[in-house]
């Protein structure tokens, strides 16, 4: 299909989808998300707004060490404040301060909002949104105006919500998105209010649409028809309240099913990666029918269905679930995962032809482990060790003999808990260490590193960044089965690893082994 148009694609997962409940990125998490969403190729990742809090302050200040190949990083704010020169206002100096290529900022048009909320006349918010662009625009690459509340704004005043877009475009805005901001818009509104203003407004738009009533996908798509530029949203639809437009929806239906060009067929491979990828940092539970990405998305269990498929697969499916990187499934006989496998061995630089016999034991062990409660998404390293094992490509480089945990509560000193491991070394010596550490998985990270450094100096520049925990068996209490994702890092890179078990400390142990051999083999094999 020739493409006649190109959409670009801007993601405010890392601002917009820690709005969702339950959801607190730590500035690694963000780092690591904002490279996924490089690859995915999206166009902007707003990073947060710098004005509001320390740690995306610290995160437009080390964004700024990544080596992106498809993204700018966007900063967000709003207009100045009332009574407060442009020049002068907090948020705005924020802004510049983040030092990044592209900002948006988002102000009101909807008169409710101008006067139940910022108090003020209606012309002097149309001066403030003036004033805050063009200021920025001497600053700043890129300037994109999100019109809040504009469809709000747009059927109760629909000579104020123009007036308000026409300023922005006056004050030089790269793009003005029209949001959703309620969500509570269907996309016939949508699709009328664009088709007045498309004649006048010369200025690009773009759409923002939130999911309070199941149609952010549906109003992004209709606002693309009629116009639209850009589509903001974010991966799984995260987002406050019920969430923002799903990205892992509306790349897929405009790349495939339309005449736009919006990211490359190879970059939308890796699509179901990315969207695990958020959901583990978010330490959420996979949707399993979320369309396009989900487990369930191409999945048959009707005889029907699954005797016309084994013909013809588009009989029951709308597309090829390997455009977004996801496998046919058929559930009493599973026949997916070798593609995926393939794909993984060439990213990780592992030899591997497509009839190597190999293959099918990762694909059967990869299975089992899953079924036990194992998840590699944002646990890359893990799954590198897995492959390597049943390749004959690993070695160990130690082994548990065992390791005992003390802890002991003392009124006066807190809760010291002590460690002590034994392993035995390739040279059969056998290593006794003792640490202490603030809970049980710092204290058996601290004797294991003392442990091995003598050994493996190189240990020394691995640090633990993060440590997420998830209860895989509602209902079990303290017996249920936990998975432990830790994040670790050196001065050059960062990855992740995984464990579970129905006791933490030993899903601990797997998921740090991991990480430590991790390091070892990748420097050993470079």
């Amino acid at each position: 299909m020739k493409k006649i148009k190109k959409i670009e694609i801007y993601d405010t997962t890392l601002r917009d989808g820690a709005q969702t409940e339950d959801i607190s990125f730590s500035v690694e998490d963000k780092l690591r998300i904002t490279e996924r969403l490089d690859e995915l190729g999206v166009h902007f990742i707003e990073g947060g707004w710098p004005g509001s809090n320390p740690r995306d302050a610290e995160y437009f200040k080390r964004v700024k060490r990544l080596k992106l190949a498809n993204a700018k990083v966007a900063a967000f704010g709003s207009t100045h404040r009332p009574r407060h020169k442009v020049e002068d206002d907090a948020n705005i100096k924020a802004l510049l301060g983040s030092k990044t290529d592209v900002v948006t900022i988002v102000g009101k048009t909807w008169d409710f909002h101008v006067r139940e909320a910022l108090r003020i006349e209606l012309d002097e918010n149309v001066e403030i949104i003036h004033n805050s662009v063009s200021y920025l625009k001497k600053y700043v690459e890129k300037v994109f105006f999100d019109a809040e509340h504009f469809f709000d704004g747009y059927r109760d005043n629909p000579a104020f919500a123009k007036k308000c877009l026409r300023a922005a475009q006056d004050a030089g805005a790269d793009c003005i998105v029209l949001c959703d901001t309620n969500g509570g818009s269907l996309p016939q509104t949508v699709g009328s209010a664009m088709e007045k203003i498309s004649g006048t407004i010369s200025a690009s738009i773009g759409i923002h649409a939130h999911n309070d009533s199941e149609c952010a996908v549906a109003n992004s798509l209709i606002a693309v028809e009629l116009g639209a530029s850009q589509v903001q949203g974010t991966i799984n639809g995260l987002g406050e309240r019920c969430g923002n437009a799903n990205l892992c929806s509306v790349i897929p239906n405009l790349q495939i099913k339309t005449w736009f060009d919006v990211i490359t067929d190879e970059n939308m491979r890796r699509l179901r990666e990315v969207s695990r990828f958020v959901n583990e940092i978010a330490n959420f539970r996979h949707f399993k029918r979320q369309p396009f990405v989900g487990d369930s998305a191409f999945a048959h269990k009707g005889g029907i269905h699954v005797s016309a498929i084994v013909k013809r697969p588009e009989t029951y499916e709308h597309v090829r679930p390997e455009l977004v990187g996801n496998s046919q499934r058929v559930l009493i006989s599973d026949l997916a995962g070798k593609s995926n496998i393939l794909r993984k061995a060439k990213e990780f630089g592992i030899e591997l032809g497509p009839d190597s016999p190999e293959i099918q034991d990762i694909v059967t062990r990869l299975k089992e482990l899953e079924n036990e409660g194992f998840q590699f998404e944002g646990a890359e390293a893990s799954f590198e060790l897995l492959m390597k094992k049943s390749l004959g490509l690993h070695r160990r480089f130690f082994d548990l003999v065992g390791f005992r945990i003390i802890v002991e509560e003392k009124k006066q000193h807190g809760v010291p808990v002590e460690a002590t491991i034994m392993l035995k070394m390739p040279n059969g010596q056998i290593e006794h260490m003792a640490a202490i550490g603030s809970g049980p998985v710092n204290a058996l990270d601290n004797a294991l590193r003392k442990a091995l450094t003598k050994y493996y100096p190189q240990l020394q520049s691995v640090k633990l960044h993060d440590y997420k925990v998830r209860v895989l068996e509602a209902g079990k209490g303290t017996t249920a089965k936990v998975r432990v994702l830790i994040e670790s890092g050196d001065e050059k890179d960062r990855w992740g690893t995984v464990g579970m078990s129905e006791n933490i400390i030993e899903a601990s142990w797997q998921a740090l082994v991991d990480s430590f051999e991790y390091k070892l083999l990748r420097e050993e094999q470079s």
